[in-house]
């Protein structure tokens, strides 16, 4: 099936079919995309998409393998940011990046958003993938983020194959990188929402697809349809179709 822009040079394309609808989220976000004839049993557990029979399709495992990375350093940077202040009784102040030379924080951010509660919650998903694969195996002793990281690292083609709980473990460690970067700065880049999807199939039928971009980038793919906006025509075309609000 083709899609093309209205008016524009028709293009090969994905096989959608209608106008489904995507929420506007991160590139890794938790959005199920319409379903065209395959069993939602095939689908990444992240996305919906078409997996191969997989738990996560190569871009949520590529993900997840780069989070499993950057984990170890961000949490080192946590530790850096959120220090006991020495010369005051029972206060917590921001070493890094602070507003000014005794600026508190949140203690329960302290509780919560630290290198021990990571390297607990990725030994418990270290021990869970480790019964699921070998069962006859003691669960191994804490290790620490950084080696419990690397470890699900190694298996990450077995995880994002074989093991149930693959979503589950690609949302939390997502989490865990989001909370450590609203300590450490750098937030993960959200996208911007361009409007809906103007490409239009071989029956006529309109998209209708959210598209977004992230800061940047300077082309914007549907990820319904798969058409890709990138030339000054794609992008007058974009904003010349949009809906009219209602008055």
């Amino acid at each position: 099936m083709e899609r093309t822009a209205p008016n524009a040079t028709r293009a090969p394309r994905a096989d959608g079919q209608g106008e489904g609808l995507a929420a506007s989220q991160p590139a890794d976000a938790d959005v199920v995309a319409p379903s065209v004839g395959a069993g939602t049993d095939t689908g990444c557990e992240l996305c919906g998409e078409e997996a191969a029979g997989r738990y996560l399709c190569e871009r949520h495992a590529t993900a997840l393998g780069q989070r499993l990375d950057d984990l170890p350093v961000l949490y080192a940077e946590v530790a850096e940011c959120l220090v006991p202040r020495r010369s005051g009784w029972g206060e917590i102040v921001a070493t890094k990046g602070a507003a000014g030379p005794r600026a508190p924080l949140d203690e329960d951010v302290i509780d919560t958003v630290n290198s021990a509660r990571a390297a607990e919650v990725l030994h418990l998903w270290r021990v869970d993938v480790q019964r699921e694969r070998w069962p006859q195996h003691s669960a191994p002793p804490p290790a620490g983020l950084a080696a419990d990281c690397r470890w699900l690292g190694m298996e990450l083609d077995w995880i994002a194959a074989h093991y149930p709980g693959a979503g589950d473990l690609a949302r939390e460690v997502r989490e865990l990188e989001a909370s450590a970067r609203t300590i450490v700065g750098d937030p993960v880049p959200r996208p911007q929402r361009l409007g809906t999807c103007v490409a239009v199939d071989s029956d006529g039928v309109v998209c209708g697809a959210v598209v977004s971009r992230l800061p940047g980038q300077a082309r914007a793919t549907c990820r319904w349809c798969g058409y890709s906006y990138e030339s000054e025509q794609d992008w007058l075309l974009l904003l010349h179709f949009q809906p009219r609000a209602s008055a």
